[in-house]
Order: structure tokens, then C-alpha cells, then sequence
């Protein structure tokens, strides 16, 4: 009689993330947070949770806070965080310095 196991094999697709070193931090479109960052991303082929075969890599922004990313030779380029930490958006936006005599009386 023979029997016949089932192994069950888990293979996939898994995106690791290295920050890239120290540059300037920039402000994220999503959160408004001076969190984004150059990293790099690859892809890795794993198999049963052990990464195995490099399948390519790409330079992105990244945001520490909400995990926004973009591709760093994309379209979109996040603007830079001015040294005392603030940022200023246009008030068209509804953003910026409050309207003189704020807070009403």
C-alpha cells in the first residue's frame, strides 16, 4: 500500500525596503508630514517564506507615517521640508498664514 503525502509548498512575491541614506526629508501628499524619503525597493522571489531569487529593484520616495510611495523617476516629485520644519501651501488651498484678527472676537 503506498501512501502519497501532501506537502503543502508556499511560494509568492515579497517587497523589501531599504531607506537610502540620510538626504533631505520631503513632505508627503497624503499626510502633509515632512516623513518622505529616498529608499529602495526589491522584489524578491520566496519560497516558503525565504527569499530566494532577486527579481528587480527601483528607487522610490517613501513615507515613514502612512506608507506613501512614488518612483523617484516619475512625474511626481514631493517638495522638499525647509529647515525650521514648516510648510507653506498656498492659500488657495485653504492653507497658510491665518487671515489678520485671528482668532474673531
Amino acid at each position: 500500500m503506498d501512501f502519497f503525502f501532501c506537502i503543502p509548498v508556499i511560494f509568492g512575491c515579497k517587497d523589501t525596503i531599504k531607506q537610502e541614506g540620510s538626504g533631505q526629508a520631503h513632505i508627503c501628499p497624503r499626510c502633509h508630514n515632512a516623513q518622505v524619503v529616498t529608499a529602495k525597493s526589491k522584489k524578491w522571489f520566496e519560497l516558503c517564506w525565504i527569499p530566494l531569487i532577486p527579481m528587480g529593484s527601483k528607487h522610490i520616495f517613501v513615507c515613514g507615517i502612512c506608507q506613501w510611495q512614488a518612483p523617484q523617476d516619475g512625474p511626481y516629485q514631493p517638495p522638499v521640508a525647509q529647515a525650521g520644519g514648516g510648510y507653506y501651501q498656498p492659500q488657495q488651498y485653504g492653507y497658510g498664514p491665518p487671515p489678520q484678527g485671528y482668532p474673531p472676537k
